[in-house]
């Protein structure tokens, strides 16, 4: 699995928010990916590129229509790696403390 892929391919808003959109319907023709989104065509399809190199989405041709699902494989591995080995306790006490100081409150 190539971590680096899949920071470089996450380091993007409009990627992120590409994947929130598969997450909320999984298996969308880029059409619809397009719809509603300040961006062109072209650049949602180089976006979903770079998205399927980096393992994140998958394709699956459906007749003459590709459909794009999310992959959350890499997503769980790099959590396991990066984020599951601190342990919860301290990482909710870092929490609570940088809402305290921001002034949070726990809203």
């Amino acid at each position: 699995m190539n971590d680096d892929a899949v920071f470089r391919a996450l380091a993007d808003a409009s990627r992120r928010q590409l994947l929130d959109r598969l997450y909320e319907q999984n298996g969308q023709t880029l059409g619809e990916l397009c719809q509603g989104l300040e961006m062109t065509r072209q650049a949602v399809a180089k976006h979903l590129a770079i998205l399927e190199e980096a393992n994140l989405v998958s394709v699956q041709w459906q007749g003459r229509e590709k459909l794009h699902f999310i992959n959350p494989v890499p997503i769980n591995h790099i959590a396991e790696r990066w984020i599951n080995k601190f342990e919860r306790r301290q990482l909710s006490a870092l929490s609570a403390l940088k809402k305290a100081l921001e002034g949070d409150g726990g809203q």
